[in-house]
């Protein structure tokens, strides 16, 4: 760990944590890919208490999740298993059943209509089939609303059941797609999605303190959710816990973890497939995850609120155009921060971002637990921290 990178990023931790409105607590990450370069943690697990934010601290990692699910799918097509131009019914034969919306009628009701092709495995990796989630659709709301369909975090199948926003490969829309997959996987492998991560990619990355169930060492150390208001005021939801165990282990979200468990997965990615026990992936299946898989014009881009409780509206980079690979977005130009062209990123609902910089051989994570989504101080303490790390690095 270099003393510039250490002073720069601490002093970023505590300005989050202590500037008026700032996060209740925050730990981050970045690794090369040897090992980790920086590891902080500033604030406290939950506001009103004084047990302190810690490296070990477990979090909801919500939709950084997907990445882990993605990597179980394409160890099935590399196994000949699946292909992804297969039809998503031939694994999950339910997803036949859904519908596209065709607006509502006088009454509220929803009109829908079949779809005029089938969504296929690769639909789903790339966010084209349609599918959305609630808070980031007044559609979607509308029809769980009008069908009494339960909310994703409930960790159920219901949950998923819903409809499409608009016919498949139209275009990029974030959604349920990725806890699709996980039944895909649970079809093809005969066990539960946890189980399948568990013994193909915790067991060679090392991975310990992560899973869709916490075990009773992970408990303990758990993060407080956080609720700001409209107002800035945050306020404690130590109740607010994804099911456990889930009905369904929701690929998509459902994951508790650590930060340092998933800089196990960045460094996967930045080592062409490779853990510290074993082989995850090959360098060639790595190569295709980290590409644009979007057809040409496509990109994908912002998101509105549905539920302003969830999440804000929002852009990652918006100067930058952005295309979508296997499951990560990927920016087309250099950011701002220092991120070349070609990275990966994604995120988690509760203000949790990564992103991975094969290029130049390191990534990073900013663990928070606050909704709703793109924080004001914690997405701007996530860019001010991946900024210092390139700073750091053209040092």
């Amino acid at each position: 760990m270099s003393t510039k990178l250490k002073t720069m990023a601490d002093g970023i931790l505590q300005r989050t944590v202590n500037a008026a409105g700032g996060a209740p607590g925050v730990v981050a990450m970045a690794t090369d890919r040897k090992g980790n370069i920086y590891e902080g943690a500033a604030g406290v697990r939950e506001l009103g208490k004084d047990q302190p934010m810690t490296a070990d601290s477990v979090m909801a990692i919500f939709s950084t999740t997907k990445a882990l699910t993605g990597t179980a799918i394409m160890q099935l097509v590399e196994e000949g298993k699946i292909r992804l131009d297969d039809a998503a019914k031939t694994y999950v034969p339910e997803i036949a059943e859904i519908q596209v919306l065709d607006g509502f009628d006088a009454a509220g009701q929803p009109k829908t209509r079949a779809p005029r092709r089938d969504i296929t495995l690769r639909d789903l990796m790339l966010h084209t089939a349609g599918f959305s989630y609630e808070f980031f659709s007044h559609d979607d709301l509308k029809l769980r609303t009008a069908r009494n369909i339960p909310t994703v975090v409930s960790s159920t199948f219901e949950s998923i059941r819903t409809v499409l926003v608009h016919e498949p490969g139209e275009r990029w829309t974030y959604g349920v797609n990725i806890d699709w997959l996980g039944k895909v996987v649970e079809q093809q492998r005969g066990k539960r999605l946890g189980e399948v991560m568990k013994e193909r990619i915790f067991a060679p990355l090392g991975m310990v303190d992560i899973g869709f169930e916490m075990s009773d060492a992970m408990r303990a150390r758990r993060a407080t959710l956080h609720d700001r208001a409209k107002d800035g005021k945050l306020t404690p939801m130590p109740d607010l816990v994804l099911p456990q165990p889930p009905s369904m282990d929701m690929g998509g979200h459902g994951l508790y973890a650590t930060v340092g468990e998933y800089m196990k997965l960045i460094r996967m990615f930045l080592n062409d497939g490779v853990g510290e026990y074993g082989r995850v992936l090959r360098p060639e299946t790595v190569a295709v995850m980290s590409k644009n898989g979007l057809p040409e014009g496509m990109t994908s881009g912002g998101w509105t609120t549905s539920i302003a409780s969830l999440s804000n509206d929002g852009e990652f980079s918006p100067t930058v155009r952005k295309s979508w690979a296997y499951t990560f977005q990927v920016n087309e130009e250099d950011t701002p921060t220092g991120r070349p062209a070609g990275s990966l990123m994604w995120a988690g609902l509760a203000n949790l971002f990564y992103w991975i910089d094969r290029k130049t051989g390191v990534g990073g994570y900013w663990g928070s637990q606050i909704l709703p989504f793109h924080d004001v101080s914690s997405y701007a303490g996530f860019v001010e921290f991946e900024s210092a790390v390139y700073r750091s690095l053209r040092a």
